[in-house]
């Protein structure tokens, strides 16, 4: 019995120096979960820059030329000549033959793009160019009226209209040249 209550004692001893562990209660996770889970911090970043900086949209030429915008050519466009641009004017409905023998702005029945203030000029060009040339008609054939000198000219000259290009007809309509 002895040896009993020895060992009782010595446990009741022991039992003083033996304690459970403090248990600590952390909200946040350890150093080693943190590089675990790896940081987004640069990647929001960058993300809320590119949310804040506006980009261009971008557009095919189908769709700009929807707008009226005209795609840059692939191809620069040395070799034409104003007769080549008239005639393009003419084929998209820009510009018309007028019956009187003069080029006409139609804006309204312009298809594929707009006009340009080039196109307009040249449209004006072309126009004072075939006034002085009835001019000189004039002078070469006195006996002859301006009208007639128009209206022969304008007959010739409309043959050699560009095969769909847009002109005025006698009744005062417009529609694309027949060939």
């Amino acid at each position: 019995m002895k040896c009993r209550g020895l060992l009782l004692l010595a446990a009741l001893a022991f039992a003083g120096c033996i304690r459970a562990p403090e248990i600590v209660m952390v909200d946040r996770a350890t150093a080693l979960e943190e590089q675990a889970s790896g940081s987004f911090k640069e990647v929001e970043q960058r993300l809320a820059r590119a949310g804040m900086n506006p980009t261009p949209v971008p557009l095919t030429p189908n769709q700009l030329e929807e707008l009226g915008i005209q795609p840059t050519p692939l191809v620069e466009n040395i070799g034409k000549t104003q007769a080549d641009r008239v005639d393009e004017l003419l084929r998209r409905h820009c510009v018309g033959e007028g019956r009187d023998g003069l080029l006409v702005v139609t804006r309204r029945q312009c298809q594929a793009g707009r006009m340009s203030a080039d196109d307009v000029a040249l449209v004006e060009r072309v126009n004072r160019a075939r006034l002085h040339l009835w001019q000189w008609m004039r002078t070469v054939r006195p006996d002859v009226s301006e009208e007639s000198v128009r209206k022969s000219w304008q007959q010739v000259h409309a043959e050699g209209v560009i095969c769909g290009g847009w002109v005025e007809s006698n009744d005062g309509t417009w529609g694309e040249k027949k060939c």
